[in-house]
């Protein structure tokens, strides 16, 4: 009968772990049309259309939406590649418990870090409160809540079955260069994004994968993405990634030139922002030592 397929050097659909990573890519890729598709269509027969729903409503029912849609995909494929399905990065055990929440407070930290050094050189002003009473905790606790859905959607999406299947193809900080790059690219679309902003988002987004690669999972880094974007939208009140939203805080305002306060990116766009990535990579490499990577991702 001659060797099994996954001995001949030539062939292009299996190896010796199964199907190729970037055959299972496709397959994965398909699956997310299929539900987006399919799941667009359900929702359109048994709920109001989106467009009828209240701005805060549409953007809550479409990054839910998004991030099932990838995450179910994936449930399918391990099912499909009889692995555990917390290997794509975001295991049950441990969920919203304690990386998640150091997650929280680095992502805190990052953005009053680099909101205090654009301040301190003038870049910036709180302004009056915007928001007061009942409209100041709701605002506050919709923003939570739907920052949380896009750590959850955006890290998964690059950094979740993507990063650890293409790794198995190429390696992991190949892959990781790659999607983080795809990740910036996809925030040029933003109203106000730029190219600097844009190499912002590539920068953060390596660093995302180096706390992935030593956690061993993207609860810290879904943390770090839902707070630091929760701080930059509503306790700071500025542009995010290009996109200033309703229900922020304050009046606050960014003054002076654009390599400092990011423009009309926002302080993602400002050099400083390069700064506190490079000084939140460092946190990550000490409190975080490479002993404790999981082996899943090697």
């Amino acid at each position: 009968m001659g060797p099994p397929p996954e001995e001949f050097p030539g062939n292009i659909f299996l190896n010796d772990g199964g199907l190729r990573a970037g055959w299972r890519l496709l397959v994965y890729a398909l699956f997310v049309a299929g539900l987006g598709v399919g799941g667009g269509i359900l929702l359109l027969q048994f709920v109001p259309p989106l467009r009828s729903l209240s701005f805060s409503g549409y953007l809550f029912a479409d990054e839910a939406f998004c991030f099932l849609v990838v995450f179910g995909a994936a449930l399918i494929m391990a099912r499909l590649e009889r692995r555990p399905a917390g290997v794509y990065g975001l295991p049950l055990q441990g969920a919203f418990e304690k990386l998640f929440w150091q997650g929280c407070l680095f992502g805190l930290a990052e953005i009053s870090a680099l909101i205090g050094l654009v301040s301190a050189l003038g870049g910036y002003s709180f302004g009056s409160l915007a928001l007061t009473g009942r409209e100041l905790l709701r605002w506050g606790i919709l923003w939570a809540i739907f920052f949380i859905l896009v750590g959850l959607f955006e890290e998964f999406l690059f950094r979740g079955y993507t990063q650890f299947t293409l790794a198995d193809g190429i390696g992991f900080w190949p892959a990781a260069i790659l999607l983080s790059c795809f990740f910036g690219a996809v925030h040029l679309d933003n109203p106000g994004e730029d190219w600097v902003g844009a190499a912002s988002v590539v920068s953060i987004g390596l660093v995302f994968a180096f706390a992935l690669r030593r956690t061993g999972n993207l609860w810290f880094a879904v943390g770090w993405h839902a707070s630091f974007d929760f701080g930059e939208t509503f306790l700071y009140s500025v542009p995010n990634s290009g996109v200033v939203f309703d229900g922020h805080l304050s009046n606050a305002t960014l003054h002076g030139a654009n390599w400092l306060t990011g423009g009309s990116v926002g302080p993602e766009g400002s050099v400083f922002s390069f700064v506190t990535m490079g000084i939140s990579a460092l946190a990550i490499h000490f409190l975080f030592p490479a002993k404790n990577k999981k082996p899943a991702l090697d």
